[in-house]
């Protein structure tokens, strides 16, 4: 079966949220929605949710999943406004317990932190599938940009998420806590298990020098035959210390406090003071 698939591009932030609609009727679902954010006025705004949510009104679609493909690091959800405007379960990998566990250290939560998952709808394992309308969506867990990370095959489509970008530009970073490069080439092997002319569709794109659009959708074979960093005949071993010290040199994302507090509730502010006002924490030198 053939999605139809939309992506919505982020400027701020270089990432594309999609809707993957089921061909045979109005099923459909979204996957990693941006929430904006004024880093510095401490501001939200929800332009990019309104677009998808005027997308899903105007095309008559009925949402049914709402999916993470991992706790991003670089953007805000928008998962529970547009749960509230559009209905769907949201749905993220089970190891969201580890990235809970980690982070809710790092930003000193305390007890009333729930780090069991229970922010989420359902928590997803390697194997599991589940329906999207008439397609059917199987879960690949592919860990090594976060221990959570997760590829949705919807279809002849997969939604890989920080794991592989567009050819020219490789793949993610691994250098967050429980990341690991040698996991991520493991998983990048997994996708590219996947039959050749399957559609991917990666979380950012950056527009690698040489290129002057944005791009969002290739192919396992285009991967295979061009990834500047596992395509032809990358071994893990280069693969590894290419990617361990690429990630030594990058910098913090800029939106990663705010995004780590937030996407690990599942999209959710952390809980408003007795006046009702909400707070982020900066952890000095904790990151």
């Amino acid at each position: 079966m053939t999605p139809k698939v939309t992506g919505f591009f982020d400027d701020a932030t270089n990432t594309i949220s999609y809707v993957v609609q089921d061909p045979a009727g109005r099923a459909c679902a979204i996957v990693d929605s941006v929430l904006d954010f004024d880093y510095a006025s401490g501001r939200t705004d929800t332009k990019s949710a309104d677009a998808i949510i005027a997308f899903v009104r105007e095309n008559d679609l009925d949402v049914q999943w709402i999916l993470e493909t991992h706790v991003h690091a670089d953007h805000l959800s928008a998962a529970p406004y547009l749960q509230e405007a559009l209905g769907g379960k949201i749905g993220i990998g089970d190891r969201i317990q580890f990235v809970q566990d980690t982070f809710g250290k790092v930003f000193n939560e305390g007890t009333e932190f729930q780090r069991d998952g229970s922010q989420f709808d359902s928590l997803f394992v390697e194997g599991d599938s589940f329906h999207i309308g008439q397609m059917r969506a199987d879960v690949l867990h592919t860990p090594g940009h976060t221990p959570a990370c997760l590829t949705y095959v919807i279809g002849d489509a997969a939604f890989v998420g920080d794991t592989l970008f567009m050819p020219d530009f490789g793949t993610a970073r691994c250098d967050f806590p429980g990341g690991s490069s040698e996991q991520l080439y493991d998983s990048v092997q997994k996708i590219l298990a996947l039959p050749d002319e399957t559609r991917i569709f990666v979380g950012h794109d950056y527009k690698a020098p040489g290129r002057d659009d944005y791009a969002w959708e290739t192919t396992v074979g285009e991967q295979k035959a061009k990834n500047v960093h596992v395509g032809g005949d990358a071994s893990k071993e280069r693969f590894v210390e290419m990617r361990d010290a690429r990630d030594a040199t990058l910098a913090m994302p800029k939106l990663i406090i705010p995004s780590l507090q937030v996407n690990m509730r599942a999209g959710q502010m952390p809980p408003a003071d007795e006046d009702g006002k909400v707070f982020l924490k900066v952890p000095v030198n904790g990151l």
